[in-house]
């Protein structure tokens, strides 16, 4: 077998087709087929499993696929190391955020990274899930992801940096915007602009409000926290955000923002493969932020 064999293999597992594979690829399905069929032939076993709808993976196929993504992954990121060793710690560093991430936790850090390493490219990616993340993270195409910190993944270690309060955000009119503070037990009689559902941040929220025997109801669906602010100031309604770096003043501007107290903080933070293997720039970047959130908070 050969590297090539096991990345496309690789690539056929998560895609679940031959088809798509070869498309990315820019080759035939038949030359795909080639490389699954000659690790078949060296293991002695089947990988796949054909159904009207392409692939999956069989028991040993997925076993397969978990050690050779580790291994695939092990070898780049040795490779971009040697790159970073022979340039003098010059190269890039792959970071994924969400869309409001660089303004809220990065931006000071950016200024002092670009300082301190003017020959270090950052690249950053939006990415629209933490599942995402982690699966650009496994297959090496990044480096660093800013998560919501969430339940333990295979292969993946995750470090938190800051644990977010949570807030009520109003009109400087609304009848609720005198308050010092709200109970979480509040919430339940004030309807709520949404965030995504699926996200994390979202999860946890309904997370801690049903620990305390909570229940949300919601209004319109956002797809970030800076949109629900945006709409809590124009009255559209109210929105509970966390306490993320850079939000307007209390008492400026057209928006109050309420301390909810008693649910429990949101921890946010980095995501990577291994610390202990990441780049010299990437690991610099991340202390850097920290650095920054600790300076911001002191």
């Amino acid at each position: 077998m050969t590297l090539e064999d096991l990345r496309v293999f690789v690539a056929v597992c998560r895609a679940g087709s031959l088809s798509s594979v070869a498309r990315d690829l820019g080759c035939t399905q038949s030359a795909v087929s080639q490389h699954v069929k000659r690790l078949e032939k060296e293991t002695g076993v089947a990988l796949l499993e054909r159904r009207p709808r392409g692939v999956v993976p069989t028991q040993a196929g997925r076993i397969l696929e978990a050690a050779a993504a580790e291994g695939i992954s092990g070898l780049d990121l040795a490779v971009r190391q040697l790159h970073d060793l022979l340039d003098g710690h010059s190269g890039q560093v792959r970071v994924a955020t969400g869309a409001t991430t660089v303004r809220h936790f990065m931006s000071d850090a950016v200024v002092t990274f670009r300082r301190r390493h003017p020959k270090v490219n950052l690249e950053f990616r939006t990415v629209s899930s933490g599942r995402g993340s982690f699966d650009a993270l496994t297959d090496g195409t990044l480096d660093l992801a800013w998560i919501t910190i969430g339940s333990p993944v295979r292969g993946i270690e995750q470090r938190t940096v800051a644990e977010l309060p949570w807030l009520l955000a109003v009109r400087t009119d609304d009848p609720l915007a005198a308050r010092p503070h709200l109970d979480a037990a509040d919430l339940a009689d004030i309807p709520l602009i949404r965030l995504p559902p699926n996200s994390t941040s979202a999860v946890h929220l309904d997370t801690a409000c049903t620990e305390l025997g909570v229940r949300l109801r919601h209004e319109p669906s956002v797809a970030d926290w800076d949109t629900a602010l945006l709409l809590a100031e124009l009255g559209v309604g109210r929105a509970v955000v966390p306490a993320v770096p850079g939000l307007p003043v209390p008492g400026e501007g057209g928006l109050r923002l309420v301390p909810v107290t008693g649910l429990r903080p949101l921890p946010v933070g980095w995501a990577v493969r291994r610390w202990d293997a990441l780049s010299p720039p990437a690991r610099a970047f991340a202390d850097i932020v920290l650095e920054r959130r600790v300076a911001a908070a002191g």
